[in-house]
């Protein structure tokens, strides 16, 4: 077993049971370049499209499968950050410009699903994952608030940054996690009895956290408990992440892409050029890993399946 960075593929093997998850002779291949920040990658299977946001550019990005061609799929954006799909094929956004989460309907009419909370605006919804059930989960850190460069600059209402679950039935928006210092990319085990949340406090706070944690999700998904630090990273921050179908994690980070072990354990990466914002699995096997990096979106074939 070769350890360290196998040359000409990008791959780090730090495990040795990273080793059966690339394939020897595949290559990181850039798919485009032109974004100033990239983030919420998603694959939607029925179109063989991409789509992922171009926050400070205000705009969403789509790459077609079929041709390899790269184009805007919406602009203005209203800075949309994290995306996802859920269980009907629709396109849910969060909005750091509005302050909101949203969904895209068929006729590409578009829903709003929570701007407040307590009659409180949210901060700037960051990232959202959509369960089986069609509960929607996001987390609300303060970043779209902070600056001009992806929102506008605002005072908090409500003072803090949580993780909110809306209520398939009833729309209700309700805090699940209310310790968190930025919470930002978030993600379910594949029985869903499992959450994961990551934590990029240390942005702005040198003291503060660049994990992930980890839930126990109970009641038909309305309480969690524990909440237990996963795996800390080691190079700048996790941000997004997805799991494959072994539970193994797969998040950015500063230098690419961290994999982690289902203990936690950092058993490999996919090493980039630029910062990662946000991963996903995609390709009709969810065998391609799509890496929205700051000016680029990459992708690469694996020999895992995606959730």
């Amino acid at each position: 077993m070769t350890f360290g960075v196998i040359e000409g593929t990008g791959f780090e093997v730090i495990e040795p049971e990273f080793a059966a998850c690339f394939i020897g002779h595949a290559r990181v291949e850039r798919l485009w370049t032109g974004a100033r920040w990239s983030e919420g990658p998603a694959w939607f299977p029925a179109g063989r499209y991409l789509l992922w946001s171009d926050i400070p550019n205000n705009r969403l990005m789509r790459w077609d499968e079929t041709d390899g061609s790269v184009s805007v799929f919406r602009q203005p954006s209203n800075n949309t950050n994290g995306n996802t799909v859920d269980p009907q094929g629709r396109l849910v956004s969060c909005e750091h410009l509005t302050r909101r989460v949203t969904r895209t309907e068929p006729d590409g009419s578009v829903t709003v699903l929570a701007d407040r909370v307590e009659g409180k605006r949210l901060n700037s919804p960051n990232d959202v994952v959509v369960t089986s059930d069609g509960a929607i989960w996001f987390t609300d850190p303060s970043y779209g608030i902070m600056m001009d460069y992806e929102g506008d600059r605002a005072e908090s209402e409500i003072g803090a940054c949580h993780v909110y679950r809306i209520d398939p039935g009833t729309g209700a928006v309700v805090a699940m996690a209310t310790d968190f210092v930025k919470p930002n990319g978030l993600a379910f085990s594949a029985d869903e009895k499992t959450l994961f949340i990551a934590d990029t406090g240390g942005t702005h706070d040198p003291d503060g956290p660049a994990h992930i944690r980890r839930f126990d999700v109970a009641d038909g998904g309305t309480r969690l408990s524990g909440g237990e630090v996963f795996a800390t990273c080691t190079n700048g921050f996790f941000d997004g992440f997805r799991l494959d179908r072994d539970g193994r994690i797969w998040s950015s980070a500063a230098d690419g892409v961290h994999c982690l072990a289902p203990d936690g354990r950092l058993i490999g990466k996919i090493h980039l050029p630029e910062i990662v914002g946000n991963v996903c699995f995609g390709g009709a096997k969810k065998n391609r890993r799509f890496m929205a990096a700051t000016s680029s979106l990459y992708a690469v074939y694996l020999n895992v399946n995606g959730l």
